[in-house]
């Protein structure tokens, strides 16, 4: 796993990096509750806390339920309960590995959609991440349901994390999705934001590998590290 703390150590200013869009009151109540069904569907492993993913488990969750209600921390990663802002991303390839149009996500409003961050020297990325999205496109070969992107957020390691790894690993792993690739801005200082992917300054990712789950209102239902796929999987075919 490869952390981006350093990132949000050097970005005071990070809030404003979030996106606030407004959602009417109807959206937001549904987004709440799909949440709160997804608490008890999935459990992420190392994941940020504040997520209803987390990795608490059920008797955990209820003992926590049960004793005295104390104030949520801010989270210090991802944006879990937010509108998932717009990709900024300009280089992507489609399943055949040819330059196509960037992936949108509003354009896909109506459907859940599962957003994948990777670099090519994560190991985690390939023990974990791609695997888990196998399984995802195995349970839903269309995009009736669920649509998946892949993103390398290469924040380090640029000779490796490279352009080349998109179709490599669209291959390796088998996947016919669109794959971009976001390497932010390396003639900027490290202590600039602008240094790093938009990817990761919009959605406060916390490294690689992540995933970020948006629901069908455009709501981040889950963000972390990784995610329980069999349970998301059981989920999705349960529930929509």
């Amino acid at each position: 796993m490869t952390d981006s703390s350093l990132l949000f150590k050097q970005s005071p200013s990070k809030q404003r990096l979030l996106n606030k869009s407004p959602l009417n009151k109807s959206s937001l109540a549904k987004s709440s509750n799909r949440r709160q069904v997804l608490k008890s569907a999935a459990a992420a492993v190392g994941a940020v806390g504040l997520s209803p993913f987390a990795m608490m488990g059920a008797a955990q969750a209820e003992s926590v339920a049960q004793s005295k209600p104390q104030p949520k921390p801010k989270p210090s990663r991802g944006i879990q309960g937010l509108v998932a802002p717009e990709l900024d991303v300009s280089h992507w390839i489609d399943g055949d590995g040819n330059p196509t149009s960037a992936f949108s996500v509003a354009e896909h409003r109506g459907k859940w959609v599962y957003l994948k961050c990777f670099q090519e020297w994560c190991p985690a990325c390939h023990s974990v991440g791609f695997p888990n999205l196998q399984k995802l496109k195995a349970a839903f070969p269309d995009d009736s349901k669920i649509v998946a992107a892949v993103i390398q957020t290469t924040f380090e390691g640029h000779a490796i994390n490279n352009v080349a790894a998109l179709r490599k690993n669209q291959l390796r792993y088998d996947l016919n999705l669109p794959f971009g690739h976001d390497p932010g801005n390396t003639e900027l200082s490290h202590k600039d934001p602008g240094h790093y992917p938009s990817t990761m300054r919009a959605y406060r990712t916390g490294g690689t590998p992540w995933v970020t789950l948006i629901d069908p209102n455009g709501v981040v239902a889950f963000d972390g590290f990784h995610i329980n796929i069999e349970q998301l999987i059981s989920y999705l075919q349960e529930n929509t």
